[in-house]
């Protein structure tokens, strides 16, 4: 995983950023909720390396839920996100991840899953962003989610591509050395021998690791890749979840 790369361009975590949802507890963890709690069909949102705060994604979700889906967005990181410019810590990405592995996000993600369907919901669907889509992937090669997305993804390996058991969508840039195109393809060929389960891979073109969230407010390329990756995902919930 390439550190340069996954912390270009970090959010504003303090922005003022208006959104719809609230923090509870769920699972065990806080998570930003949003939508009707009444909702059949639930996304959750697994973040990037700077968490849950995210004012993009926090948007996202109140998006989501506004095509009707009941979303919940763990704070995986427990209040501590890869922040580069702190200087009470060493500013290695190497070391924050020792502390803060998807594997735990994927343990953690369980309960969360368990205490959704609690609230009645009978389909659940996970999209993950770099360091998150290990995660949703790790949902959903053990079926613990419905529908499954995957956006410039980090640490995800052709096994785990070969052990997902539900349908997942690959949205990748032309321009990343985390997760190439090449990379990319390789996942699309090995689910292409999986009949059973529906794929698709998508490559923008123009676009660097993590631009489906942390693009540059300036860049009207890669915000419209951004808009555009971000309808592919409601689509493809749409299509699977309900």
């Amino acid at each position: 995983m390439s550190g340069a790369e996954c912390c270009e361009n970090p959010p504003n975590l303090n922005s003022s950023c208006v959104t719809t949802g609230s923090v509870e507890e769920l699972g065990g963890l806080n998570c930003y909720v949003v939508g009707s709690p009444d909702s059949k069909v639930a996304v959750l949102l697994v973040s990037d390396i700077y968490g849950y705060e995210a004012p993009r994604l926090r948007t996202l979700a109140d998006k989501v839920s506004a095509a009707g889906f009941y979303v919940v967005v763990p704070d995986f990181m427990h209040g501590d996100p890869y922040v580069p410019e702190d200087s009470e810590r060493p500013l290695r990405l190497g070391v924050w991840i020792k502390d803060h592995g998807p594997e735990q996000g994927f343990n953690e993600a369980k309960p969360i899953v368990e205490a959704i369907k609690s609230k009645g919901v009978s389909k659940i669907g996970a999209v993950g962003f770099c360091w998150g889509a290990k995660v949703a992937v790790e949902l959903a090669k053990d079926s613990y989610v419905q529908a499954a997305v995957i956006l410039h993804p980090s640490f995800v390996t052709l096994d785990d591509i070969q052990g997902v058991k539900v349908p997942i969508s690959i949205l990748g840039a032309e321009l990343d050395h985390v997760s190439p195109p090449e990379l990319l393809k390789q996942f699309e060929e090995v689910l292409d021998k999986k009949p059973e389960v529906n794929c698709f891979v998508k490559i923008f073109q123009g676009v660097v690791h993590g631009w489906s969230m942390r693009y540059k407010d300036e860049d009207k390329a890669s915000l419209k890749c951004a808009e555009e990756a971000h309808q592919d995902m409601l689509d493809w919930f749409i299509k699977h979840l309900k």
